[in-house]
């Protein structure tokens, strides 16, 4: 059965369209969903893991107060960092924005760099049952080399497809066949309530090259640091979270935590940050190339809003 928490969104040709703009962290992408925005009078939706945390507005390069001015911005900074906020849960509320947009008759402009979050909302949601919290509590209680160990003997294929260090989704492949008895894989296969196909969607990945996008991370942590990243940290963790809180993963709240508790220097967090943010565009990078290998390309400086628009409509109904 379809999800019921699901906004309906009914297929037809005159259903409004959908911009998708990806990319890797600090590659740009959120300034052409500005100009697109401007452009089109559309409305802009995060689609980024961290953006989403009330707690983290300057260590994840949330939009500026004079971009938030130029265009509206949805789903930014709306979430608690006590919260186990979840890419299904985005979906959900993502449906839910672009419900709101086509009604208003404006273009809802999704971007982001997570890309779960699109996968969720173009292919749908897994119908799993609610899983036992006893059982839950039991597995988010292990350490992840633990969980891993256990995940390759009960669910030998999620094991192979996950990084053994991936704490969240580890657990949750871990927890969804001790509780259902069936592997993860086999629920996703049966995914309901995804976008594609009902609207049409343009979609586009904003990329330079490796080192490019290393320069631009360095500079923008500079920012950061500058604008107070620290401070920010020191707020997040005063509240004391528990230590399976995804707000705790967000690039660099762990290295600048350490610099707070006196166990790093800043010079060292600084290296540490750049190379772990470094890895993790080369995965976003990656996943580009697989999981979006149809979306056009986009340099984020060389274009404007009418020139994004044009490269996303070559793209359509192709998700």
């Amino acid at each position: 059965m379809p999800d019921p928490d699901l906004p309906s969104t009914a297929p037809g040709p005159d259903r409004p369209a959908v911009a998708l703009i990806a990319g890797p962290t600090a590659s740009g992408k959120s300034a052409v969903a500005l100009r697109l925005a401007q452009a089109t009078g559309g409305i802009i939706v995060n689609a980024d893991a961290s953006q989403v945390y009330a707690d983290l507005s300057i260590l994840s390069a949330r939009p500026p107060a004079d971009d938030l001015a130029q265009a509206p911005h949805r789903l930014f900074g709306h979430v608690d960092g006590a919260e186990d906020y979840s890419a299904v849960r985005w979906a959900r509320e993502a449906r839910a924005q672009i419900d709101d947009a086509h009604a208003q008759g404006r273009l809802p402009i999704l971007v982001g760099g997570t890309g779960l979050y699109f996968d969720t909302l173009l292919h749908g949601i897994a119908p799993v049952p609610d899983i036992d919290p006893a059982i839950r509590a039991a597995v988010r209680a292990m350490p992840v080399a633990q969980s891993y160990g256990l995940l390759a003997r009960e669910d030998p294929e999620a094991a192979q497809r996950l990084r053994p260090t991936d704490t969240t989704r580890v657990a949750r492949a871990l927890e969804v066949v001790r509780s259902t008895g069936r592997p993860l894989g086999q629920w996703q296969a049966r995914r309901e309530g995804g976008i594609s196909g009902a609207m049409s969607v343009h979609a586009a990945v904003v990329m330079l090259p490796r080192a490019q996008l290393a320069e631009r991370a360095a500079l923008r942590l500079q920012t950061m640091l500058a604008q107070g990243a620290l401070d920010e940290v020191a707020a997040l963790t005063a509240r004391r979270l528990p230590p399976d809180r995804p707000v705790l993963r967000a690039l660099g709240v762990a290295e600048l935590a350490a610099v707070l508790a006196g166990t790093m220097t800043i010079e060292a967090a600084q290296a540490t940050i750049l190379a772990v943010t470094r890895a993790y565009q080369k995965r976003q990078t990656t996943w580009a190339r697989n999981r979006q290998r149809d979306w056009p390309k986009l340099a984020p400086d060389a274009i404007d809003g009418l020139g994004a628009l044009a490269m996303l409509v070559k793209n359509e109904n192709m998700i």
